[in-house]
């Protein structure tokens, strides 16, 4: 049920356009960058078991989200969702406050994440862009938390991220319905470059190598959940995005029918890409050489050192311009959805006024997408291991786990709403999301590393959310009647 809030924006996103940018979104550059760190997080080619447990959690969330996107097909996603579930005047106005004060940092970090793969697989061409100019850690004691460490690295590559950032905001700052053309071009490469990999290494596929397991590969001792917890944690990186389209709510076509189909279609053609690709790449190179690349934090354009070994440096030239294309188009979508959730948040006056600013020729919400291009900035000077985790653990506490108990409590409490979509064996995948996400956040070594940093995000948030409550008398210290001035 589309609000008024929406009135400003165009529907012009179908099916083929909202699983088109679900899909660059999902694969981006992450499969590609990230397979070093799944395979030395569990130390051999059992890793596969954290992208194969990440699509079937990916698919339980998913119908939690098609579920919420049927029934509340407006910009904001998350947002608009967790406000409804919790009380729109009441507990849900801080939840729903406090998912957009965590985006401000989610957000602009995934967004980094795809620049900085970017980068790396250009260090191919140039490896120049792989020498460090600096790198500084930080270390921050704070009582009851313990000590908060952030790490700086700057290298040559570093400024080729902010390149891709500022590139990509110009790309966007223009009407919806140019970008849906765009984001058709966009997908041809990333499915072209997925194809093209997974031919290669299936008509060169050594089986023997690709399940070359080591000792003990699946004694499920302590070690080996840890080390699953952190390959699933990379793999819920990857596979992330599948939900893009619910942010643009309020530029989907018939959106009771777009949304689910995006989300499912979407999750499900990734995953199949997923395992199969990176089997394929399994059965070419040991993954002993990947393991390496992990230890040492460099030459993690896997696809490239893949291609090279099959049909020579020609092919690896190509293949690592595909996937700088494929990383780029993952930045797009991302600064895309993203950009549309404050302005949903600003036109409740549950965020900052200047965000609910819409360009007076394009009808898109500029001021968004500048401010989070802007963090997006700043976050590239981070190390991209850390990028990862951190943006997982503060989305999973912040936004996805009260939004996975937040459907059943919907349930409970508005059985009465219009639900086009209904979760397939409900409540089983709401449930089944749930601990794979808890999962996620305490099955890895340091685990309370980012869950520090989030609840940091979240006393600071909800200090912001109190002051600004008390301002407007609204809950808890008014009788819940919304401000609409914002900040």
């Amino acid at each position: 049920m589309p609000t008024d809030n929406d009135r400003e924006l165009i529907r012009g996103v179908g099916l083929l356009n909202a699983t088109a940018l679900n899909m660059i979104d999902m694969i981006g550059v992450g499969p590609f960058i990230t397979m070093p760190l799944i395979v030395g997080a569990m130390g051999g080619p059992q890793a596969m078991l954290g992208w194969i447990f990440g699509a079937f959690f990916a698919v339980c969330d998913g119908l939690v989200w098609a579920e919420l996107g049927a029934a509340m097909p407006g910009s904001g996603g998350s947002y608009r969702y967790l406000k409804e579930i919790y009380g729109p005047n009441r507990l849900g106005r801080l939840l729903s406050f406090l998912f957009i004060w965590q985006l401000s940092f989610s957000a602009p970090l995934s967004v980094a994440s795809g620049c900085i793969g970017l980068a790396q697989y250009g260090s191919y061409y140039w490896p120049t862009l792989e020498r460090t100019i600096t790198g500084r850690e930080f270390r921050v004691w704070l009582p009851l938390l313990g000590t908060l460490e952030a790490r700086l690295a700057v290298t040559v590559g570093t400024f080729v991220a902010l390149g891709a950032v500022v590139l990509a905001v110009l790309l966007l700052y223009r009407k919806i319905t140019v970008v849906g053309w765009l984001s058709r071009l966009l997908w041809v490469g990333v499915i072209g470059t997925v194809t093209w990999i997974i031919f290669a290494g299936l008509t060169h596929f050594n089986a023997a190598r690709a399940f070359s397991f080591p000792p003990n590969a699946f004694h499920l001792s302590h070690d080996f959940f840890l080390g699953l917890g952190a390959a699933m944690l990379v793999a819920t990186y990857d596979y992330w995005g599948y939900y893009n389209i619910c942010f643009l709510g309020g530029e989907v076509k018939d959106p009771e029918r777009t949304i689910p189909r995006a989300l499912l279609l979407s999750i499900l053609l990734v995953a199949c890409m997923y395992v199969v690709m990176n089997i394929s790449i399994l059965g070419v190179l040991p993954w002993q050489e990947l393991d390496a690349a992990a230890r040492s934090g460099t030459r993690f354009y896997v696809a490239s050192t893949f291609m090279e070994r099959i049909y020579g440096a020609w092919a690896a030239r190509l293949v690592t311009a595909l996937i700088m294309w494929t990383a780029f188009a993952s930045v797009f979508s991302l600064l895309l959805g993203y950009s549309r959730v404050p302005y949903a948040a600003a036109l409740d006056g549950n965020y900052f006024r200047a965000f609910a600013r819409v360009h007076p020729q394009g009808r898109f919400p500029h001021v968004s997408l500048l401010a989070l291009g802007g963090v997006a900035v700043a976050a590239c000077f981070l190390r991209l291991a850390d990028i990862i985790a951190a943006l997982v653990v503060i989305r999973i506490m912040i936004q996805f786990l009260f939004q996975t108990v937040g459907v059943m409590v919907l349930r409970a409490r508005r059985p009465d709403l219009p639900r086009p979509f209904k979760m397939w064996l409900y409540p089983l995948p709401a449930l089944l999301a749930t601990f794979g996400f808890l999962f996620v956040l305490v099955e890895r070594k340091n685990f309370l590393k980012e869950i520090r940093y989030a609840v940091v995000i979240l006393i600071i948030g909800t200090a912001i959310y109190l002051v600004r409550a008390a301002r407007h008398k609204e809950w808890p210290f008014g009788d819940g009647a919304q401000s609409a001035a914002g900040d």
